[in-house]
């Protein structure tokens, strides 16, 4: 939230700025404009881009060196999620699945599935409405704790969340900060709900591949799931290893 802090206060500043000059030489009215819709602008973009960190801190990659990466998947369990986690048994990958609470009651068996084949799972709150970015502080805050309780039948303290879409707000924060979790972003968007060319999605992906990586893939749909079995036989081309988010970042998925 610093981030938004100092822009806030910059820009608050030059208002003050220009008010104080008026006082000697008069400026036209459209003038305090310029620096309200700059914030908006900035601001706008801060809320929709997880990766800037604005509102909250996002851990959006792993170190550079080594052969390490990790693809993470948004908005399941779905039944699609199968056919992901047998590719991921197939290739002996793992990957880090940021759940939606009422897609685990939907699919209690194959939530349980990700866990058993040593996935790591993530809050991704629990409808992944598109209206959260104008929730209450506490409405947010039940979006995630009902999550939360959800997946602790299952033994589970979860310590990761996304923010669906990758939005945030100072409400966002306020509630992030009283439940503690790290939030985690991604440094490739590979855009494949949106993105019908498989090819598309695949070299979106590759041409931004390093070590450190973090890959936002959703489990959803065939076409990701074809795109991720290319993706896993460029890994192993590449000497490259999908390890769980919390292996390259070096921290807890889950409290002791």
């Amino acid at each position: 939230m610093l981030i938004h802090k100092i822009n806030t206060g910059f820009f608050l500043a030059v208002i003050a700025f220009l008010v104080a000059y008026s006082v000697f030489d008069p400026l036209s009215w459209w003038v305090y404009l310029i620096p309200l819709a700059l914030w908006f602008i900035i601001t706008g973009l801060g809320s929709a881009f997880v990766q800037w960190g604005y509102h909250v801190k996002s851990l959006n990659r792993g170190e550079k060196s080594g052969n390490k990466i990790a693809i993470t998947f948004d908005d399941g369990p779905t039944s699609e999620t199968i056919k992901v986690l047998e590719l991921l048994s197939k290739y002996d990958a793992k990957a880090t699945f940021f759940c939606i609470g009422k897609q685990i009651e939907k699919h209690p068996d194959i939530f349980k599935q990700i866990i058993d084949g040593g996935h790591i799972v993530g809050n991704h709150t629990f409808n992944h409405l598109p209206e959260m970015g104008f929730y209450s502080t506490d409405k947010i805050l039940a979006e995630i704790v009902k999550t939360d309780e959800l997946v602790s039948r299952n033994g589970l303290q979860l310590k990761l969340f996304r923010p669906p879409y990758g939005v945030t707000n100072p409400n966002m924060a306020k509630a992030l900060k009283r439940t503690g979790h790290a939030v985690i972003g991604w440094n490739i968007r590979s855009l494949d709900t949106v993105i019908n060319d498989e090819n598309h999605i695949l070299k979106r992906i590759t041409t931004r591949l390093a070590p450190g990586s973090i890959i936002l893939l959703h489990d959803t749909s065939q076409k990701t799931v074809n795109v991720l079995e290319q993706l896993l036989i460029l890994l192993k081309e590449q000497n490259l290893k999908a390890v769980a988010v919390n292996e390259l970042l070096n921290i807890p998925a889950y409290e002791e």
